[in-house]
């Protein structure tokens, strides 16, 4: 399954995904398709990302070791698992989802997987986490009708934003924070669940 991804994403990155066990952050009903390249539903109508897409949004925000990073959209903890492998022991993963049977799914499957340096918080993930804030990176796991400014707002400077943005079409986008504003590039069609929040979509 990874092996296509080689030369599209980095070694490291490609490295991260094979050192975290994803079968054990799916429901046990679909454990055995856990390595097939789709996604998956994890339950209350929400899905864990195909394998190419956690590779390729890993990719763009460039993880470094010891950076600070926001994960929105928990899910069942498998992006933020692989983000937390190439921040290193030294860097941290805030993940934060507002379903709490997956938030009490996702510490579970983290901590089986022998995660320590990520922490799920229940919340609306539109609105970030300020009393942790500023990132280095920020990963948004679902689709909003646009950047929502909380997010951007704590970002730092140089700091790298990806999240899918539309409803009928997505699009992934990279945010850059510069001294002068963002910049944004777009990096192809997407499907992903809504992000439902104050700066997200509506219930």
């Amino acid at each position: 399954m990874l092996r296509m991804l080689r030369g599209r994403v980095s070694d490291r990155v490609l490295e991260a995904m094979e050192d975290t066990p994803r079968e054990l952050f799916v429901p046990n009903r679909v454990r055995q398709m856990a390595y097939q390249d789709h996604p998956l539903p994890i339950g209350d109508g929400q899905t864990i990302s195909a394998p190419h897409m956690v590779a390729i949004m890993c990719d763009l925000l460039d993880l470094g070791e010891g950076m600070r990073v926001l994960d929105v959209g928990t899910g069942s903890g498998y992006h933020a698992a692989v983000m937390a492998k190439l921040v290193g022991p030294e860097g941290h993963v805030y993940s934060i989802e507002r379903v709490a049977t997956l938030v009490a799914f996702a510490r579970k499957n983290l901590s089986e997987a022998g995660i320590e340096n990520v922490t799920v918080v229940e919340g609306d993930g539109s609105r970030g986490l300020p009393d942790h804030a500023p990132f280095d990176r920020i990963n948004v796991a679902a689709t909003a009708p646009k950047v929502p400014e909380p997010l951007q707002a704590q970002l730092k400077v140089g700091g790298k934003l990806v999240i899918p943005v539309g409803t009928c079409y997505q699009e992934l986008l990279l945010v850059v924070r510069t001294e002068e504003g963002f910049e944004m590039e777009q990096h192809g069609g997407v499907v992903f669940v809504p992000l439902i929040g104050d700066h997200g979509f509506q219930v």
